[in-house]
C-alpha cells in the first residue's frame, strides 16, 4: 500500500496549516533533485511536491480525508480535481468548474461512485502566479543574503476597491444567469452523464451588470503597480534555481487569494573562482623556484585566505583538493570542495644574478645554455 500524503511529510494527521508548510519545505530542500544524491530524489521531490499541494488546500484536504488516500487518487486519475474545479492534466470536463452545485473533486467522486452530500458552493479561485529574476553575488550565493527588488505586478484597484465599477454605478440582474451567477451543463463522459455548474461568463460569477466600468481600471478590478519587496536568499543557492514568495503574486478575480511569487536567482560569473554544484576551482600562480622547491602560499576563498603548502617538484597544471573550501549545500551538509590549480609563471625579464643562477642551475645538468634561445623553454622541459 503506498505511502498516504501525511506520511510522505511526516506529520500527523491533525497537523496545522503552518505545521504542513514547514515539513514540506524540509523535505522539499532535502530532495531537491538538483541538490539530492539520493538516486530517487525525482521521484520523491515529485511526491512531497504533490502531498504539500492537497493538504494545505483546505477543499482538497477535505476530500482527501473524507475519501482516503486510494479513492482520492482514483477520482484523480479520471481527471476530477478538488477544491478549484479543473485545473488536472486530462480533465474531460474541459477544466470547468464544479459540479452539482460547485463542488468539485469530493462532490463529483460521491455523485459517480456513491457517498455523503455535497459541500457547497466553491472556494473562490486562487490568483495566478508571477514570476521576476533575481542577479546576486558569489559572495551573497556563499553567505546568503537579504534582498531587496522592485516588479511591477497587477494589484486591486484602489478607486473601485477591486470590483471594476464604481460604487454608484446603476446595477441589473444578469439576463444570461438570471442573477444566480453560475450556469448548469449536462455532459456526457466517460463516467456516464454528469451535471455540471460553473461561473457564469457573462457577469463573472456576480449575477449583476453593471452601467459603467471603472475609469481606473477599465472595468479589470486591478491595475499594474510597482511593489518593493525583500526575500532571504539562502546560502548555497545555485544559477537557474527558483525561490518562491507565497501570496505575493496576482489578485484572484473572485476575492480567493493572492498567487504566489517565483523567483529565478541569476548568479554573476565571478573573477577568480569557477563555480561546479557545490565545489569551486581557483588558479593559482606561483613562480619557478616555488615549483621546484615548494613553499607555502596563501590562497583566497570566498570565508578568507588559507595556508596551502605547495609540494617539492610541483608541476604546471596541477590540481589540489582544499576539503570543505567550497560552496555551502543547500541542505546544510556541510561545505563542498576548493579544486587548486597550479600555474607554474615563467618571468619575462631576469636581472644579471638571476640569468647568471639560472645558467649555472642548467649547466649543472650538462645543458650548453643560450638564454636568448628558448633557454626556459629547456627549462620547463628539464622539469
Amino acid at each position: 500500500m503506498s505511502e498516504d500524503f501525511y506520511e510522505i511529510l511526516g506529520v500527523s494527521r491533525d497537523a496545522s496549516a503552518e505545521e504542513i508548510k514547514q515539513a514540506y519545505r524540509s523535505k522539499a530542500t532535502e530532495y531537491h533533485p538538483d541538490v539530492s544524491d539520493d538516486p530517487d530524489a525525482e521521484e520523491k521531490f515529485k511526491k512531497i511536491q504533490k502531498a504539500k499541494q492537497v493538504l494545505t488546500d483546505d477543499d482538497k484536504r477535505e476530500a482527501y480525508d473524507r475519501m482516503g488516500h486510494e479513492r482520492y487518487e482514483q477520482a484523480e486519475k479520471h481527471g476530477f480535481d478538488a477544491g478549484e474545479g479543473g485545473g488536472m492534466g486530462g480533465d474531460p470536463f474541459g477544466g470547468m468548474g464544479g459540479m452539482g452545485g460547485g463542488g468539485g473533486l469530493g462532490d463529483l467522486f460521491e455523485q459517480v461512485f456513491g457517498g455523503g452530500g455535497g459541500r457547497g458552493r466553491r472556494r473562490p479561485r486562487k490568483g495566478r502566479d508571477l514570476r521576476t529574476e533575481l542577479e546576486i553575488d558569489l559572495e551573497e550565493a556563499f553567505e546568503g543574503a537579504e534582498k531587496q527588488f522592485t516588479l511591477e505586478r497587477p494589484e486591486a484597484c484602489d478607486a473601485c476597491d477591486g470590483d471594476g465599477h464604481p460604487p454608484d454605478a446603476d446595477a441589473r440582474t444578469c439576463p444570461e444567469c438570471q442573477g444566480r451567477g453560475q450556469v448548469t451543463q449536462v455532459q456526457q463522459t466517460p463516467l456516464g452523464r454528469v451535471q455540471q455548474t460553473t461561473a457564469c461568463r457573462r457577469c463573472g460569477g456576480e449575477g449583476t451588470l453593471y452601467s459603467e466600468t471603472c475609469s481606473e481600471c477599465h472595468g479589470e478590478g486591478y491595475v499594474r503597480n510597482e511593489a518593493t519587496l525583500t526575500i532571504d536568499v539562502p546560502p548555497g543557492i545555485d544559477d537557474g534555481q527558483t525561490l518562491r514568495m507565497e501570496g505575493e503574486g496576482a489578485p484572484s478575480p473572485e476575492g480567493g487569494p493572492h498567487g504566489d511569487l517565483l523567483i529565478d536567482v541569476r548568479v554573476r560569473e565571478h573573477g577568480e573562482f569557477e563555480r561546479e554544484g557545490d565545489d569551486l576551482r581557483y588558479h593559482l600562480p606561483i613562480s619557478f623556484p616555488q615549483a621546484v622547491f615548494g613553499d607555502t602560499v596563501s590562497v583566497p576563498t570566498l570565508d578568507g585566505t588559507v595556508e596551502f603548502d605547495v609540494p617539492k617538484a610541483t608541476q604546471s597544471g596541477e590540481t589540489f583538493r582544499l576539503e570543505g573550501k567550497g560552496m555551502p549545500r543547500l541542505r546544510g551538509r556541510g561545505q563542498g570542495d576548493l579544486y587548486v590549480q597550479v600555474q607554474v609563471v615563467t618571468p619575462k625579464q631576469l636581472n644579471e644574478e638571476q640569468r647568471e643562477a639560472l645558467e649555472a642551475f642548467a649547466e649543472a645538468g650538462g645543458d650548453e645554455i643560450d638564454v636568448s634561445e628558448g633557454f626556459f623553454e629547456k627549462i620547463k622541459r628539464a622539469f
